[in-house]
This record gives structure tokens, sequence and C-alpha cells, in this order.
């Protein structure tokens, strides 16, 4: 139970002027984001906020569900599987995806977790990982320069010295940095490293089934990881998926799941999906990193800290 005054509390959270600034530069990153990918030919999409499928997750999170019209619908954990669903029609799309994702208390520590976020969710039809990467190259390129010159007396007045990331963006394969760095090495790197860098090649129990196997390198993921530097750690995660109905099967069985759980995927799958790619991009994760926050609390009016309570 919280013995803080919650009223106040928000009262005070409320008139930071740190908040202030953040919002404004959240402000401009939505901006910034959504006219990038409408000039790239990408076309913007309604989110969804509750369905019977969502994102499984490859860690724990608690599973808030409602009944609707006896039907049991999830709230939106991520909208991987209406991104794949969408690209057999559309080549090419994005949404703002508002997040419900109730993580376990211990994840408040890490002043990277929220409970309700949104994220620009991207995927186009087609597409390869190494494509997906340039274009979020091009991106985190275009978009830390224009807010730098935008919000010039905002980063000064919070002491952020942000630099523009320089490509192509250095690249770390999984195993290889994790036996390098020890399993914590994504934090390492992050601390270690003065500009944006990939992770590569994710080993396939690391992610969830929907991501797509090598088919060279059986047990490795065509995925990527998108890592800032400073100690800020993930900005995005993304890679290829699986479209074949065989592999998607056999992927859910290694996993431990049943096809009960994504029955309307498959029937989807059984249907025919296209080949793609994609990534998703934590939009309050990118606000911190550029507001250079300790916390991501500090990014948001009404933030849901996990485990906290928060209006």
């Amino acid at each position: 139970m919280q013995t803080y005054d919650v009223v106040s509390y928000t009262n005070e959270h409320l008139s930071d002027e740190r908040l202030a600034i953040a919002l404004r530069v959240h402000t401009t990153v939505r901006q910034i984001l959504g006219d990038f990918f409408r000039s790239r030919g990408f076309i913007e999409v309604p989110p969804v906020i509750i369905s019977p499928l969502t994102d499984p997750l490859n860690h724990p999170v608690y599973d808030p569900y409602i009944t609707y019209y006896d039907e049991k619908y999830a709230l939106t954990k991520s909208m991987i599987f209406h991104k794949h669903l969408l690209v057999s029609h559309f080549d090419k799309i994005f949404t703002f995806s508002p997040n419900i994702r109730i993580e376990t208390p211990d994840k408040a520590e890490t002043g990277r977790h929220l409970s309700e976020f949104t994220q620009i969710d991207v995927e186009a039809r087609g597409a390869t990982r190494e494509q997906m990467m340039s274009l979020v190259e091009d991106l985190m390129v275009e978009l830390v320069s224009k807010v730098k010159e935008k919000h010039a007396d905002d980063l000064r007045k919070l002491g952020r010295k942000l630099e523009v990331p320089r490509k192509p963006f250095r690249r770390y394969q999984y195993l290889e940095a994790e036996k390098e760095y020890g399993k914590d090495f994504e934090a390492v790197l992050s601390r270690k490293e003065k500009d944006m860098f990939w992770i590569i090649d994710i080993p396939l129990q690391a992610r969830e089934f929907y991501d797509r196997e090598d088919p060279s390198r059986p047990g490795i993921l065509v995925d990527m990881d998108l890592i800032y530097p400073e100690g800020f750690q993930e900005a995005l995660s993304g890679g290829e998926r699986e479209y074949q109905l065989d592999r998607i099967l056999e992927r859910i069985k290694k996993k431990g799941q049943t096809e009960e759980q994504f029955k309307w995927y498959i029937e989807f799958a059984r249907r025919g999906l296209p080949p793609s790619a994609g990534f998703g991009i934590g939009i309050e994760r990118l606000v911190r990193y550029i507001c250079g926050f300790k916390r991501i609390d500090d990014v948001h009016p009404f933030p849901k800290v996990p485990g906290k309570f928060s209006l």
C-alpha cells in the first residue's frame, strides 16, 4: 500500500519543468516519426486496444483479460500479429500502438519499464532485416538531428549533450557478446558504447515463436535489437517473421505453447501469410534517452510504474 498523498504527488509531478520539456520533446518525436514513415510510403493504421489475440511475450507479466460479448479479450501487449495480417493487404504500415504490459514489481527498479506505454509499430511486406535496419538508421539520424535543432534550449536547460548517431551503426552478434561480456552484456555494452548499436542473430529461445529462424543457421533468429548508448539500453526490437504454416506450428510447439492459444492467427496462416519484417520503438524510452533522464517515469504525466499506484 502506498503511503504518499497521490494528489499532492501528482500535482508536484505535473508542475515539474522537466516533465514540460519531456512533453514538448514527445510532441516533436511523434510528429517526426509519423512524417518519416509517411514520406517513405507507409500508411498509418488505427491501433488495436483489445483483442482475442495478442503478443505472448518472452518474459513473465500479469495477463489481464475482459469478457466482451461472452468472449475472452486480452489487453494489447503489442500488435505483432495484427501487423503481420495487415501486410497481407497493405505493403507498408505503421501505427502508434498503446501497449499494456502489467510487469512484475521488480521491473520498477530498472527505470526503463512502464506498464502502460506507446510504441510506434512498423511492418513491411517482403522486407528483410537488412532493409529494416537501414531504415531505422536513417530514421534515428534524422530524428535526433531535428530534435537537437528544435529543442536546443530545452536540452541546454537539462544539461543534455545529445550526439547525432553515425551510420552505419556497430553490430554485435548476440552469442559472441554474451560470451565476452556475460549474461548482462546488453547493459555492459550500453554503458560502454557512445553511439547507438545493434545486437543481431538472437538465439531462438530468447524470442517469441513468430520471429523467423534462419534457414541456414538452425537456432538463430533473423532478429535485431537496437540499443541506446550511455546505459539507456533497448531502443527497439524487431526482425523477420515466420510466415509458413508448418514453421509457425513447429515454433509454437518448441515454445511449449498450444495451437489453441493462437488459433485465429493459425487460421490466417492456413490461408497464407506473406514474408515480412518490422519493429517497434518505445516512444517513452526514446524521449527518456533524448532528455537524458535517469527514469522513464519523468517523461509521462501519469506513469504506470510496475507495482506502484498512479492515477
